[in-house]
């Protein structure tokens, strides 16, 4: 029988536009909801308003967004995909504990339901405006940039589903729509993951030729730039020579990361690793989503925050991440270690770990942080105790002190998402520079070695972590840059790629998720116990890509392919 689903393929309504071209009804009025074609073709406003809205995306499950549409990724949701990784647990699950347990399928992915038809719905939108783009009337200059822009954006969200696919359909530049052959199998056909990233790859490096070095005059801060499709492209060629994907060279990829360090444009920020994440534009930051009062995102500070203070406690960081975090003599933290006292487990940490997570004694917000037992503000002894942590562990990372936590409604969730900053271009070329040239090797062409570009990260001003010896081995180094990856990058939507990118994740997303009771004794010190914070974590083959949803199986009545295990 025939089903009544259209395939996100070829269905797609712009989050900004209607376009209709339905005739009128018999009361001939005219809907206020939308704007006909020709007012966007004739328009140069509107369509330029058309572009920069594909940046973002329109809410396609509950919760999904709040207080303004999606954009890449998940960013700033109440659920993050740290929670869906080691790194956190969220607090009252938010359709990520089934992806937690294994338990995803294709009737029912959870929180990571939503990127297939955002992706493919955003393509669509991208390729009838680069197909009307030529009849628009403004100077051939602002058209190619618009068009790097276009192409910058559809290759983003392919790079988006290769990441949780792999093989993906190619549309090229078609705009197709609800006359189409559906009966047409080449519609349907995921291609190979190589075309898939070859495809993107090129449409990153077309994008670059056609955009403008840096945000100023009328390209305002937000839009994408030369250096952001490089950057991007850098990743993806990453991920392509990366086990899972096995599609590429390192070489490929530590030359794709060096053109972003050879524009000389970026640095590490200095003003706080902290700070970094509160502020738009940095040096570090080479694309990122902006946020207005009229735009703020999930109130992260009454989301993230301990039940002590108002909040919801959300992604509650696990023991598993906690126990990363090196020594400030960057040793690991454990009892072999002479700056490690059990007594006191978050003391002399990598500052980063600080930054990060907010632990039982912590300064936060005019008092310390008390998850402890019994008579802890912040325990399940404190107030509004179902928002007490799973793990013992509190967020900061993002939080902004100055916002407020209780009735932030409106006065907060201004932060910058960044999506990809010079941090992870080091970290993207000292990884690929490892596996193609060694530690102290240098390719054609570049100008540090693997271990320079991460050494330059952890000597960044108020982290200052202990330099790299120069003496380290392949081995070694890979563990380290997997490391600095771990700590530096957490919970920006890196940790759940990279474990499947590895072909670890059958390792770690099997572990599991680690929390801690903190009892405080009679004598005033603590006691700390282990403890499970969410059972049946489990991870199969088959999760190293997600499925696609049934509904678009449905929709290409069965011709859109499966994938393995589903």
């Amino acid at each position: 029988m025939k089903n009544n689903y259209k395939s996100a393929v070829f269905i797609a309504i712009s989050s900004l536009l209607a376009l209709s071209a339905c005739k009128k009804n018999f009361l001939e009025t005219t809907a206020t909801d939308r704007i006909p074609t020709n007012t966007l073709t004739s328009d140069t406003a509107v369509f330029e308003a058309y572009v920069t809205n594909e940046y973002i995306g329109t809410r396609l499950q509950d919760k999904e967004a709040d207080g303004s549409n999606p954009g890449f990724g998940r960013g700033f949701e109440y659920s993050m995909v740290s929670s869906m990784t080691d790194e956190s647990v969220y607090n009252n699950d938010d359709n990520t504990w089934l992806i937690q347990r294994g338990q995803m399928a294709p009737e029912n992915l959870g929180a990571m339901g939503v990127f297939w038809a955002r992706s493919y719905r955003s393509i669509r939108e991208c390729n009838y405006a680069l197909s009307v783009l030529q009849t628009i009337g403004m100077s051939t200059g602002h058209k190619n940039m618009l068009e790097g822009e276009l192409r910058f954006i559809r290759a983003f969200r392919y790079l988006d589903l290769i990441r949780n696919y792999g093989r993906v359909v190619l549309v090229g530049d078609k705009v197709l729509g609800l006359t189409d052959n559906l009966q047409d199998p080449a519609l349907f056909k995921r291609e190979t993951i190589k075309a898939g990233i070859d495809y993107a790859a090129a449409e990153f490096a077309a994008a670059a030729a056609k955009l403008p070095l840096t945000n100023s005059g009328t390209w305002v801060l937000g839009r994408a730039t030369r250096g952001a499709a490089l950057a991007l492209r850098g990743r993806l060629l990453l991920y392509a020579a990366s086990p899972l994907y096995a599609t590429g060279s390192w070489t490929d990829a530590a030359a794709a990361s060096q053109e972003v360090i050879a524009l000389n444009l970026y640095g590490i920020y200095q003003g706080g690793y902290a700070n970094m994440f509160l502020i738009n534009e940095t040096n570090e930051a080479i694309f990122e989503r902006l946020f207005t009062k009229n735009a703020n995102h999930t109130h992260l500070e009454i989301a993230n925050g301990p039940n002590g203070y108002g909040g919801w406690a959300g992604n509650t960081p696990m023991q598993n991440l906690v126990d990363v975090y090196q020594m400030t003599n960057g040793l690991p933290a454990n009892s072999s270690n002479p700056l490690y006292n059990a007594a006191m487990p978050y003391a002399n940490r990598d500052p980063r770990f600080a930054a990060t997570i907010l632990y039982n004694g912590a300064a936060y917000r005019g008092r310390n942080v008390e998850t402890f037992i019994p008579g802890g503000l912040d325990s399940k002894d404190g107030q509004d105790n179902w928002n007490t942590t799973k793990t013992g562990y509190y967020l900061k990372k993002f939080m902004n002190d100055a916002y407020p936590l209780q009735n932030p409604w409106g006065f907060a969730g201004f932060q910058p998402w960044i999506y990809i900053r010079y941090a992870e271009v080091l970290l993207n070329y000292a990884e690929a520079s490892n596996e193609a040239y060694g530690p102290q090797g240098i390719g054609p062409g570049a100008t540090m070695t693997a271990v320079q570009a991460v050494n330059m990260i952890r000597g960044r001003q108020g982290v200052n972590m202990p330099a790299i010896p120069a003496g380290i081995n392949q081995t070694d180094m890979r563990t380290a840059i997997r490391y600095e990856r771990q700590v530096e990058l957490a919970f920006e939507e890196h940790r759940f790629y990279d474990v499947r990118r590895w072909k670890i994740a059958e390792v770690t997303e099997n572990q599991p998720a680690m929390g801690v009771i903190i009892t405080k004794n009679a004598d005033g010190t603590f006691t700390y116990t282990p403890k499970v914070a969410l059972d049946g974590r489990k991870f199969e083959t088959k999760h190293y890509w997600l499925p696609i949803p049934r509904t678009e199986i449905l929709s290409s009545n069965n011709q859109l392919e499966q994938n393995p295990g589903y």
